[in-house]
């Protein structure tokens, strides 16, 4: 939401109310401003305006940001027909405008961030930005030495044109490694393992550009991000 703006369109916002819905309750004195009651649709208000609707008062709470660490079963989404989603773990208001910087598969865990700025999203999961998501990785059968080393070196996946970018590879044991790629293909972790002849059987989501999931949230638990966080995005 941008700043002035109209009091019919931040109270509609703010309420989740139609914008027909609010030009009546406008109509019928339900709205002051810094303590004035306010008839005009078009009245423009400002960041600091005390605004009330039917008594109550309404805050715009401006850009936020979430980290949340994901539990298998859930999706990505802002709404789903079948399954629950992200967003119905956050007991937060006006969560409409948010979306989820960077998704991860309804079997996959972890680090998940959840923003309503999309600037700040799209340096996160452009290609072009380079920002890389670090995954920690159980497979099905024994990672050998050339497949690390495919992986670092791209590997082509079914139906893609190129190969993905080099990922960053570290092997932790027969059947699990730490792998970083900064490119957002759909399935795309699972895809590359399955490119060289293995089967993703656990994936985990640990690190987004430098941010790291807090070790203190349970799954199904999140925090807003702290200044230093949302400005390791910004910075780069």
């Amino acid at each position: 939401m941008k700043f002035p703006c109209r009091i019919d369109k931040f109270v509609s916002h703010l309420t989740e109310l139609p914008r027909t819905k609010v030009k009546a309750g406008i109509k019928k004195n339900k709205v002051t401003v810094n303590g004035e009651t306010i008839t005009k649709f078009d009245h423009s208000i400002t960041l600091d305006d005390q605004v009330t609707w039917q008594g109550e008062s309404l805050k715009y709470l401006g850009k936020r940001y979430f980290m949340l660490n994901k539990p298998a079963g859930y999706v990505c989404a802002n709404s789903d027909e079948l399954h629950t989603t992200v967003f119905d773990l956050l007991d937060e208001t006006h969560l409409k405008d948010f979306h989820v910087a960077g998704r991860l598969d309804i079997d996959t865990t972890g680090l998940v961030l959840l923003t309503n700025d999309g600037d700040w999203s799209h340096k996160i999961t452009s290609p072009k930005k380079q920002k890389y998501k670090t995954y920690l990785v159980e497979t099905q059968d024994i990672i050998t030495s050339e497949a690390i080393e495919q992986l670092q070196n791209g590997v082509q996946l079914h139906n893609e044109k190129h190969p993905t970018a080099p990922a960053i590879v570290e092997q932790l044991a027969s059947y699990s490694l730490r792998l970083s790629i900064y490119e957002g293909k759909y399935h795309q972790v699972k895809r590359m393992l399955a490119a060289v002849g293995n089967k993703v059987v656990e994936l985990h989501r640990e690190n987004i550009a430098g941010i790291a999931l807090d070790e203190a949230l349970s799954a199904g638990e999140y925090r807003l991000l702290t200044d230093e966080e949302i400005n390791i995005i910004n910075a780069k």
